[in-house]
């Protein structure tokens, strides 16, 4: 097996190989044979997501950090119109004015990076990314926890595990499994634009470790009795962890609390 050179470990490069899965991809991506009238493809790599792309896009700007793969993206692309090669970093760029979509097999050592450009673009309606499988679990639930991310974002972004690729069909071959991410904007946020800095406060103190249960570290910013009063309505007990709290519970929680 090749070793990836050290210009792929340092930009975390592990190409898809596998044209089924891509093919999948871009279904996931642009779903119910809709079209996406802008895309955005994080780190296009050599092309083999963008190839599956660009026929459910009506506008598609691939960008690729690697300088190396820049003339053969060019090249590959150069006859289809709705494709845009763009060789810049992605999370240097602004996020466009008006809706669009993201979607990309993200380098892993910059997933985290990537989602919070994501969650902080005012125009995103969609990511499709494919990361690590851990990772992919972890922030939509799979694993039976949640993360602070994901439920600080809940009220206006769903989360869902939508697929898995093998690590097989990537080269190099990497150490694991990767996942598919669907993060959509909700078309009516679950908590008011208002009240929404009330929440992620609420949500930041829950999950701050401090005081040793959440019980506790909500006790820190509210009266005792709300705190009491806010896990029977959301049906938590008190001696809960706070991974184990969902995005429904805290909403529950959220009304009485906020």
């Amino acid at each position: 097996m090749a070793r990836p050179s050290p210009v792929a470990r340092a930009l975390s490069q592990n190409f898809l190989a596998d044209r089924r899965a891509a093919r999948q991809f871009a279904r996931l991506a642009v779903p119910h044979g809709e079209t996406a009238p802008l895309m955005l493809e994080v780190g296009a790599g050599k092309g083999a997501l963008t190839e599956h792309l660009a026929p459910r896009c009506r506008e598609l700007r691939a960008y690729e950090i690697d300088r190396r793969l820049l003339s053969g993206l060019r090249a590959r692309f150069a006859g289809t119109p709705q494709v845009t090669v763009v060789g810049a970093d992605f999370l240097a760029t602004p996020a466009p004015r008006g809706p669009f979509s993201v979607a990309g097999n993200v380098p892993f050592s910059r997933t985290a990076d990537i989602v919070d450009w994501c969650l902080r673009a005012p125009g995103l309606t969609d990511a499709t990314l494919m990361t690590q499988l851990e990772y992919a679990r972890k922030r939509t639930g799979d694993y039976g926890s949640w993360t602070l991310v994901t439920i600080r974002s809940w009220p206006r972004y769903e989360w869902r595990l939508v697929g898995r690729v093998a690590r097989t069909g990537f080269r190099p071959v990497p150490r694991v499994d990767a996942g598919v991410v669907r993060i959509e904007r909700r078309p009516v946020p679950l908590v008011a634009p208002r009240a929404y800095g009330r929440w992620a406060e609420l949500v930041e103190a829950g999950f701050s470790g401090v005081g040793g249960s959440l019980h506790a570290s909500l006790r820190r910013v509210c009266p005792r009795r709300r705190v009491d009063a806010a896990f029977r309505a959301a049906g938590v007990d008190a001696g809960a962890l706070v991974g184990e709290v969902g995005p429904g519970e805290w909403l529950r929680m959220f009304e009485v609390l906020g």
